[in-house]
């Protein structure tokens, strides 16, 4: 369902965003990660590959790429706020067993009636539940 930039430099330059070294591996590690990661698993993984970065760096560029409408929040109600890249649109499902998140299509859901004369330029549709693994744990 991923939509991969080849050129994270030329893309966030086209999005009118400065392509710093730092801003640039931001972005490609939200566009390779499947764990839709908090500022602080992106620090995590990436300070050791660059010693320069700093959480508040990472905290600027999340907050800059939410601006510019690249990421979106996933909200997850008791632990650290979590992001996703906004492209494809797309749904989460929240795993309150595992705590995973799953990126959902939302190609099968229409719009609804009521909204057909809006111009809606964002979508947020969190599902919560169990995953398929955390079921089979209860139900044995």
């Amino acid at each position: 369902m991923r939509t991969i930039v080849n050129q994270p430099e030329v893309f966030l330059r086209q999005k009118g965003i400065k392509a710093s070294f730092q801003r640039v591996r931001i972005f490609d590690y939200l566009q390779n990660s499947r764990e839709h990661p908090s500022v602080s698993k992106i620090f995590e993984d990436l300070h050791p590959h660059i010693p320069s970065l700093s959480r508040a760096t990472v905290y600027n560029t999340i907050n800059l790429f939410l601006e510019k409408h690249l990421v979106i929040p996933v909200p997850v109600e008791g632990t650290e706020a979590r992001y996703d890249l906004s492209e494809p649109i797309h749904a989460h499902f929240f795993c309150t067993g595992c705590g995973q998140i799953f990126d959902i299509d939302t190609k099968a859901f229409p719009l609804p009636a009521e909204l057909k004369d809006f111009d809606v330029t964002e979508t947020h549709v969190l599902f919560k539940g169990q995953c398929p693994q955390c079921v089979g744990k209860t139900s044995s």
